[in-house]
């Protein structure tokens, strides 16, 4: 029989629910499975900070801080590597009786904090991925990376669906 070992985001917090106004900081770095939404992810071996408050309130208890994560992809302008940062600002609830995608869990005496880390990054994420902000890309004719070097190629911006319309005389 094999045991895994407890996630360190899922955090004890009995010693909040004895009084409504009670508050502990939470300051963890950790490591995750890959988190990503399409080509951007924040890789397994990088880490992911966290700065927390969990405070009660009558409803449950609520986390709120910044979670921080390194983010890499290939540039979708030139393929190059391209990263950056994620600094995500948390306010959420955790209660018995979780609204689906509103709140979160608070099972018995304890949070998990995975869902909402993961969800507060992939949230995040560029939804585009870029080497730097003025990447000139590759060049659709013969594939040179233009940040590198220039090309002879002639663009064509024609557009063949109106073609027909370029032989009419008016």
């Amino acid at each position: 029989m094999t045991t895994t070992a407890p996630s360190p985001l899922r955090i004890l917090v009995a010693d909040l629910l004895d009084q409504v106004g009670a508050r502990r900081s939470v300051a963890l770095e950790v490591q995750r499975p890959g988190i990503g939404a399409g080509d951007v992810v924040v890789a397994p071996e990088a880490p992911i900070a966290l700065d927390l408050v969990a405070e009660r309130v009558p409803e449950g208890v609520v986390v709120r801080g910044v979670v921080t994560a390194p983010w890499t992809a290939a540039c979708a302008r030139c393929l190059a590597p391209a990263s950056g940062q994620v600094e995500v600002h948390v306010d959420e609830l955790f209660e018995p009786a979780p609204e689906p995608g509103e709140t979160y869990l608070l099972d018995g005496d304890h949070i998990d904090l995975e869902p909402l880390v993961r969800d507060a990054i992939v949230l995040e994420l560029p939804a585009v991925a870029h080497c730097r902000d003025d990447c000139a890309g590759l060049c659709p004719q013969c594939g040179v990376d233009l940040n590198q070097t220039e090309c002879d190629c002639v663009a064509d911006d024609s557009d063949p669906r109106w073609a027909a319309l370029g032989s009419l005389e008016l």
